[in-house]
């Protein structure tokens, strides 16, 4: 899974968010759904739906009413990766009482969905925006797990590898592209286009290893809850810093040749920078040097 999500976010990171999010909603359905649920979703896979996961949300948060005629849903998701095309979105819908549940929602061509207001500078292939869901029916075997599975640790932090693997792939891109760019017009010998493209590297490396450390630890359900969560928060910042750093040498490397739209570097760049753009960096630092503050990192690879 590494590294097909890595091939695909070189390709294309706006089709890696979607993938992921597909590849993030059926784990949480095997993990939590009961075995009629699972095999419903796989039999959906087969008909060719596309899943995803939407949590974040807009003006009227997303709620589940209990009504004289059954639950229903009330309230909208916004940067819903897919907004327009997924058709089984996993999304989290808070009950009168208690923590929030999961929901996975049919949806068809008729949807309450529309692009985000503004647009974004990147990402755009990804059709990020809103979606409304106020009156939808929810029968009882839409609701995926128990109340609050969707925070439970280690997966609520651990999935987040996936991401990261996808990122790692737009790294990879853009180191190409530089080295290409650079070297099809004779600058790669230059010694301080050679610095660049070995910062770049060094940084594209460290990405890597990080990645695939967060993605043993978190599929390799022998570790301690807190040490995969830790990791894999660790694994975002060293993957976000690893990424900007990378833009920020392609930027000096090619100068304006890099911001021209018809140059792909432009495109991967914005994307890129949108993409690294996670949820409460802060927060996922803190929190991760804390947990290790007193314990050392787990090896996933311990040598002989």
């Amino acid at each position: 899974m590494l590294a097909l999500l890595r091939a695909i976010g070189a390709g294309s990171l706006s089709l890696g968010r979607l993938y992921e999010g597909h590849v993030n909603a059926l784990k949480l359905v095997v993990r939590y759904g009961d075995e009629a649920q699972v095999r419903a979703a796989a039999a959906d896979v087969r008909d060719g739906h596309l899943f995803g996961i939407w949590v974040t949300d807009g003006a009227e948060p997303v709620r589940l009413v209990e009504t004289e005629v059954g639950m229903r849903l009330a309230g909208a998701k916004s940067f819903a990766s897919g907004a327009c095309h997924l058709t089984r979105p996993l999304i989290t819908a808070q009950p009168t009482d208690g923590p929030p549940r999961l929901v996975l929602v049919r949806l068809g061509a008729e949807r309450a969905a529309s692009p985000t207001v503004g647009g974004l500078s990147g990402m755009r292939g990804a059709a990020t925006g809103r979606c409304g869901f106020d009156g939808a029916a929810v029968a009882p075997e839409q609701v995926i797990g128990e109340a609050g599975d969707y925070l439970r640790q280690p997966e609520f932090s651990a999935g987040a590898w996936r991401g990261i693997a996808v990122a790692l792939g737009g790294i990879d891109r853009l180191v190409g592209l530089l080295r290409g760019d650079l070297s099809a017009r004779g600058r790669a010998g230059d010694p301080h286009q050679a610095v660049r493209i070995g910062e770049a590297l060094i940084a594209r490396e460290t990405a890597a290893l990080w990645a695939r450390r967060a993605a043993l630890l978190a599929e390799g359900e022998r570790f301690e809850p807190g040490d995969v969560a830790g990791t894999v928060n660790l694994a975002r910042i060293a993957c976000e810093q690893a990424g900007m750093a990378v833009i920020a040498l392609v930027q000096r490397g090619l100068g304006l040749q890099g911001f021209l739209q018809t140059n792909p570097v432009e495109r991967v760049m914005r994307d890129l920078a949108t993409y690294l753009r996670q949820p409460a960096p802060d927060e996922t630092l803190v929190e991760a040097a804390r947990w290790f503050t007193g314990r050392d990192l787990p090896d996933p690879e311990p040598m002989a």
